[in-house]
């Protein structure tokens, strides 16, 4: 159970399952049943993570048929039963597989064995990065293409709306076109080379507010509306946030909810103490105690970032955006 209070403590809440010949060892194990593999069917889409201890092939026939694409699969790691190595089967880069299975190695003074061409070579692999640095990835095929390029030790080249600090990984150069390359953008739309594998980070906070009883709809109809103005889609809106007398306002956490978006609730005091130009209201600093929620809200979540929308209303809701800002770090 050791292995247990380890993925624990990395953030995963764990259930070790076993088969009737260790179920004696431990009286906290729970016995797999009815049968392995309707456990697999039930647990692949809501796990993002599954350890198997025993042989690969079980493994990999418990969890087949349930396979779905590289950006859905959880992490699939396999170790055998002595302990002696940790397999990253699935979902190695997006899902995290790999360098969970190097965690878990070291833990138990085990050998990782890591198959992904990219690690093999000691090669940069754009979507291990991507998940990584909470980016969304457009156009994966691309990224495969890229992959397969770096490991034929072609040049790819990198274009970046965003500042970057640092060199480059092996194999990577600053270009403005060419056959294959990698941008970095908020914009799916950015196709500056032949094949691009676009990365968008998800920098944009979303400072909400809205009249008593708004529904999700009026809130998600004004949010996708905007997002749509700057070109932009909601894969790259990181949270939500308001001013805390909304905290129980129904709409609000279900549009949250419905978009798995954090939602942060700030009191007037700190939404006042944020510095910057502001639109004021009158109206709201005597409901509330403050004169601008929404670009308020959006500037503190954001850290301070720059508004891209100033407030903006509809139907009983208020919008502001703001960007994070963001320097491109390839070694981080």
């Amino acid at each position: 159970m050791k292995l247990q209070k380890y993925l624990d403590s990395c953030g995963f809440a764990t259930e070790i399952f076993t088969t009737r010949r260790y179920r004696d060892l431990d009286p906290a194990l729970k016995e797999i049943g009815p049968s392995l593999q309707l456990m697999c069917k039930e647990a692949f889409p809501l796990c993002r993570l599954m350890v198997f201890i025993g042989a690969t092939g079980i493994a990999i026939r418990s969890i087949a048929p349930y396979i779905r694409s590289k950006t859905k699969d959880p992490a699939v790691i396999s170790i055998d039963e002595q302990g002696k190595f940790v397999i990253p089967l699935l979902s190695g880069h997006i899902g995290g597989a790999n360098g969970l299975a190097a965690g878990i190695a070291a833990f138990l003074k085990a050998v990782p064995v890591i198959t992904t061409a990219t690690d093999v070579n000691d090669l940069f692999a754009v979507d291990e990065w991507a998940a990584r640095h909470n980016m969304s990835i457009y156009n994966m095929q691309s990224a495969k293409t890229f992959a397969s390029n770096l490991v034929d030790c072609k040049k790819v080249g990198v274009k970046s709306e965003f500042p970057i600090r640092g060199p480059l990984p092996k194999g990577l150069v600053l270009a403005e076109d060419g056959p294959v390359g990698l941008a970095i953008s908020l914009r799916k739309s950015v196709q500056p080379f032949v094949e691009t594998v676009v990365l968008r980070p998800r920098i944009l906070h979303l400072g909400i507010g809205c009249r008593r009883g708004t529904p999700k709809d009026n809130i998600e109809e004004l949010v996708i509306q905007e997002l749509k103005k700057l070109k932009v889609t909601m894969s790259v809106v990181k949270g939500i946030a308001s001013i805390d007398v909304k905290k129980d306002e129904e709409g609000l956490l279900s549009f949250s909810e419905e978009n798995a978006f954090p939602i942060r609730f700030y009191s007037a005091e700190e939404l006042n103490a944020v510095e910057g130009d502001f639109t004021p209201s009158a109206f709201v600093a005597k409901t509330v105690g403050v004169d601008n929620v929404c670009e308020r809200a959006a500037v503190l979540d954001s850290g301070g970032g720059k508004l891209l929308l100033r407030k903006t209303g509809r139907n009983g809701v208020t919008l502001a955006i703001a960007a994070e800002e963001y320097v491109v770090d390839f070694n981080e």
